[in-house]
């Protein structure tokens, strides 16, 4: 239901997240197993919005375990940085590190919440800050969160955002054809919710949980106000995960509406760069 922002918001989400850790870990869906033995967990999209990341540095804000950052260290990044507000979940990033042979410097994990990045994180400024699925949900202020995320570009940097479309927040679990609430709406979501999307019969204690909505617009124009310039948004007709009962899996291993079923987007991705003006200033 909605409601104003309970007080003790991001205690109850940590809870929620840290006691799903070890379903995770032991899940099909993150498939520990074939990480360790090379498969990549990142989306053919992304590797090519992102581009070349051989000698570079990168920020994954809110990593969770840290397959995606540690994937990146495997496309060629010079360092990688994750960042999570699960001490459970960066333990277990930091010995999956430790397994693949990267040391600290390559790949280091941080305990802290997002909006202490700044000040939580090894270096001042990142070529890539990298971030999304799923992540920006859990978060009251875009403004914020874009003014912490901005702050770590490097010059010469940009900033990448996969995520899942609020559009489909709005539609009906079911078949994903009906409009069933307020796009706009800006309160707090609360929920009770047993299990995990990896593994829905899980049963778990900490079920509560509070998610917000940001609609595309809002996410745009809170990175521009911290003086990032848009290079693009791409919105996808895919799916990580069965959203809807009426989702089929792809032999790409996406999720999408039926042949013949008129498309909605389902994910957006967009790339903000921090450019360096005429006078060796950033802008």
């Amino acid at each position: 239901m909605y409601t104003p922002t309970p007080d003790d918001w991001l205690s109850i989400n940590r809870a929620n997240w840290d006691e799903r850790v070890p379903l995770h870990v032991a899940s099909d869906f993150y498939d520990l197993e074939g990480f360790r033995a090379g498969e990549d967990a990142l989306r053919d999209f992304e590797r090519a919005e992102v581009g070349d990341v051989t000698g570079k540095t990168l920020l994954h804000l809110q990593c969770h375990i840290g397959l995606d950052t540690l994937s990146w260290a495997r496309h060629g990044a010079s360092r990688v940085v994750g960042l999570d507000f699960s001490g459970p979940a960066v333990e277990v990033a930091r010995g999956l590190a430790a397994e693949l042979g990267l040391p600290e410097e390559r790949a280091a994990f941080v305990h802290a919440d997002v909006h202490d990045a700044a000040e939580a994180v090894p270096e001042r400024g990142y070529d890539i800050v990298y971030t999304g699925v799923g992540a920006l949900c859990w978060l009251p202020d875009i403004r914020r969160w874009a003014r912490t995320a901005a702050s770590l570009v490097a010059p010469g940097g940009f900033l990448y955002l996969a995520e899942f479309h609020p559009l489909t927040d709005i539609l009906d679990d079911e078949t994903g054809s009906r409009i069933v609430d307020d796009y706009f709406a800006r309160q707090a979501w609360v929920q009770e919710s047993a299990g995990t999307y990896a593994d829905l019969e899980a049963r778990t204690e900490n079920n509560r949980n509070v998610q917000w909505r940001h609609p595309i617009g809002e996410v745009v124009s809170a990175l521009a106000a911290e003086g990032l310039r848009l290079e693009f948004l791409h919105e996808h007709d895919v799916s990580l995960f069965p959203r809807f009962s009426s989702f089929e899996r792809s032999a790409d291993g996406y999720y999408r509406f039926p042949e013949g079923r008129p498309r909605v987007p389902l994910m957006y991705s967009l790339r903000a760069s921090r450019t360096w003006s005429a006078r060796g200033k950033t802008r």
